[in-house]
Formats: structure tokens, C-alpha cells, sequence
């Protein structure tokens, strides 16, 4: 299990951060008053953006179904290290999401 936290050079109260476990992450965002903690199963994203500033990047979560978590201030090599452990978890061969039969495969008569 890793964690990450966002800079303190650039907001040393408030830091973002990411926990991974077995079954997914917790991505906890924390604002001057409160903030809010969103656990995502692996196999419920469905992709990962980076957005590289000139010394900090920020991370773009995308679920499946619900809004995207941005999480903001990771040094760069963090957030690379972010989407790589990501992507590493997320099941790659998922079956149609209508099922149906995935690409290649041929229907009953």
C-alpha cells in the first residue's frame, strides 16, 4: 500500500492525498474547512490525465458514472507514479458492457 500527498511548498495546510490499497483508492481532498474523501474500486475508473504545470502537476481521476476527481499540487514524478499504479490495477479485459459479445467474437443464430 503507497500514499502520496501533494506539496507543501505550494499549500502546506491543505494537502491532497491518494491512497491505494487492494481493492482501490482513496483520493482525499482537503479544503480550509472540511474536504471530502472519495474511494474508487479499480475497476470503476476509466482513465487517468495528467496536467504537468511548470513545477507541479495535477491529477484528473475519471471514473465510470460519477464526476471526476481532480486532485491538484503532486510533484511530477508523484503524479506519474500515481497513474502508473493506477493503470497497473485497473482490469484490462472487461466484456462488453452491454453484454455482448466483446470485438472478434461472433452471435448465436
Amino acid at each position: 500500500m503507497e500514499k502520496f500527498h501533494s506539496s507543501s511548498f505550494k499549500d502546506p495546510i491543505n494537502r491532497d492525498e491518494v491512497e491505494f490499497n487492494d481493492k482501490g483508492v482513496t483520493f482525499r481532498v482537503r479544503k480550509l474547512i472540511g474536504g471530502t474523501d472519495n474511494f474508487v474500486f479499480y475497476s470503476d475508473i476509466s482513465g487517468v490525465e495528467i496536467d504537468n504545470g511548470l513545477f507541479f502537476s495535477t491529477v484528473r481521476i475519471l471514473p465510470r458514472a460519477r464526476p471526476e476527481i481532480i486532485i491538484k499540487n503532486f510533484t511530477k514524478s508523484d503524479a506519474r507514479r500515481i497513474k502508473e499504479l493506477i493503470l497497473q490495477n485497473v482490469p484490462s479485459h472487461r466484456p462488453d458492457a452491454f453484454g455482448g459479445p466483446t470485438q472478434g467474437g461472433t452471435l448465436p443464430r
